[in-house]
């Protein structure tokens, strides 16, 4: 079935336990890292049911491909915006008018994306500024989690990955 939701997600502190990763060096390349507990599972479940998924990421190329094959999530995106490939980081708009641009998605279709974050600077006030709605995962305290101005503050927030599942439902339901 295909789902008129589509999910953008962030990959640090959302899916990957940023706490577990194994560094070339101390700002190199991620050569391992854990999922959060759940987050696989989610992120594998909603895959299945068919929800369009795409990482929209600060980040390199191979720290991504290493630890999303690593951990059996590699196949589950249908696209990825990385900011190594797109030389800005979120909250730029340009990382997520990428990632609608990769699913042939218009202004129109705006109101049936969720951008699924931990970092209010980046992930929600990105997706706030940017006119989707937006997911604060409220899981680590390693990036900025408390709303500065309005932008920063989430339409919905979530404290474990699973919840994601439920939320994710409601909103799908909502658009049919």
């Amino acid at each position: 079935m295909e789902h008129k939701l589509v999910i953008f997600t962030d990959i640090g502190d959302t899916i990957i336990d940023e706490g577990t990763e194994v560094r070339e060096v101390p700002e190199g390349v991620v050569l391992r890292a854990d999922c959060i507990p759940g987050a696989k599972e989610t992120m594998l479940e909603l895959y299945a049911q068919g929800y369009p998924i795409v990482m929209v990421a600060d980040g390199l190329v191979e720290s991504f491909h290493n630890t999303m094959t690593q951990n059996g999530l590699e196949h589950i995106f249908r696209a990825k915006v990385i900011s190594e490939v797109l030389n800005t980081h979120k909250p730029d708009a340009r990382m997520f008018q990428a990632a609608m641009d990769a699913l042939g998605l218009t202004d129109a279709d705006k109101p049936r994306v969720i951008m699924v974050g931990n970092n209010v600077e980046r992930d929600v006030a990105g997706a706030n500024r940017f006119g989707i709605t937006s997911v604060q995962l409220l899981w680590s305290e390693r990036h900025p989690i408390s709303a500065r101005c309005a932008d920063e503050v989430a339409d919905y927030v979530i404290r474990d990955p699973r919840e994601l599942l439920e939320l994710v439902g409601k909103l799908e339901e909502k658009l049919n």
